[in-house]
């Protein structure tokens, strides 16, 4: 199952596919019609004209050309209104009708917005699940894309599995041994330890990315906030690179 989580690969039928996916959706503490009837509620009378427009356009609309064009505005439009679950879901359904690596990845990123962002455990779980299907679904049409990979484990971070609370991690440390000199995998690790106070931890792997890309600007910032965290002796570097940071 690990290999084929990061590579794609799979070889279930498609009929036992699509079963486990329909039962994935029945199993979700919550489905889009409510978040949708909840939502629409929180809104005034013109944001909620404004979706209405926006979704009777989408009713009209049969190209899939078309229409991806206009749910594009519509998870734009919710993203806004600050509901990236249901930007999400129209993500999602562009995905569905592109099937592109990228559609898939916008979908998995707006989900993971929500994930993020959410408080509450049922709209965490429906987003989370999302998230991982969709950037299931980036890897499987590109595998050796590694942003997608570390975006999946990172869902894994974000809501833990109660089964397997170590699997976001775990995924990680593995892209980092297939690979020990990529940044990105060293820099979300590193964020992560910075994240749970493993400070000396953050700082060891910042450095060895600032030194394989002494201008990638998301190291750089992490690296000030991990100096900045490290008490005193390092004072000096927190402020060098936090103005560096700044800078750019």
């Amino acid at each position: 199952m690990f290999f084929l989580l990061y590579f794609g690969c799979n070889t279930k039928p498609e009929k036992q596919q699509q079963l486990e996916k329909t039962r994935a959706l029945q199993a979700e503490s919550t489905d889009i019609s409510v978040l949708l009837k909840n939502a629409k509620e929180s809104l005034s009378s013109s944001q909620n004209g404004r979706i209405f427009l926006l979704e009777q356009e989408l009713a009209q609309l049969e190209a899939d050309s078309a229409r991806i064009d206009q749910l594009k505005k519509i998870s734009g439009a919710w993203f806004e209104l600050g509901q990236p679950a249901i930007a999400g879901y129209y993500a999602q359904e562009i995905a569905d009708l592109a099937g592109t690596e990228e559609s898939w990845a916008i979908a998995g990123t707006t989900y993971t917005i929500c994930v993020q962002q959410s408080t509450e455990p049922r709209v965490r779980d429906y987003c989370s699940g999302r998230a991982v299907r969709s950037f299931e679904n980036a890897i499987s049409i590109n595998p050796d894309q590694m942003s997608h990979q570390v975006n999946l484990a990172l869902v894994y971070t974000e809501n833990p599995p109660p089964d397997n609370p170590m699997r976001g991690i775990l995924m990680l440390r593995e892209l980092n041994d297939a690979q020990p000199n990529n940044v990105l995998v060293m820099n979300t690790l590193a964020r992560l330890a910075i994240k749970t106070g493993q400070i000396d931890r953050a700082i060891q792997r910042l450095e060895r990315s600032l030194e394989l890309e002494p201008d990638n600007q998301n190291t750089i910032c992490l690296l000030a906030t991990a100096y900045g965290n490290a008490g005193p002796d390092y004072a000096s570097r927190a402020a060098a690179l936090a103005a560096k940071c700044d800078a750019q």
